[in-house]
């Protein structure tokens, strides 16, 4: 059984910095695609960052130069560290991930608050 359990989420001081990862589990290849979306209340789930297996990363224009993602093959555990954040970076953050056969995963969420 896949699941795809998220922690680290919580209220931040504009500024602040928060790491936020992942652990997916019931893959037994392993996965491809890792990364983080999120969903600001009222609107569309939105790409933050992804990583393939090998290392390649992708970002967002909002969030280049701020956050960073990694990853852990062993551990299947994708991590997002969040720097200089501000009030639009308030958000549920989902952990995603696909198989080498493209099937797609979705974790439950961590809500990140940015406020004073």
């Amino acid at each position: 059984q896949v699941q795809l359990v998220e922690s680290g989420g919580g209220l931040v001081q504009p500024g602040g910095s928060l790491n936020i990862s992942c652990v997916a589990t019931g893959s037994p290849f392993g996965w491809d695609d890792m990364g983080w979306y999120r969903r600001v209340s009222g609107k569309q789930r939105e790409l933050v960052a992804t990583v393939g297996f090998g290392g390649r990363t992708a970002y967002a224009d909002p969030v280049k130069g701020r956050f960073t993602i990694s990853r852990d093959n062993p551990k299947s555990m994708v991590y997002l560290q969040m720097n200089a954040l501000n009030f639009e970076d308030t958000a549920v953050y989902y952990c995603y991930a696909s198989t080498f056969t493209r099937r797609e995963y979705w974790g439950q969420g961590t809500q990140v608050t940015v406020s004073s």
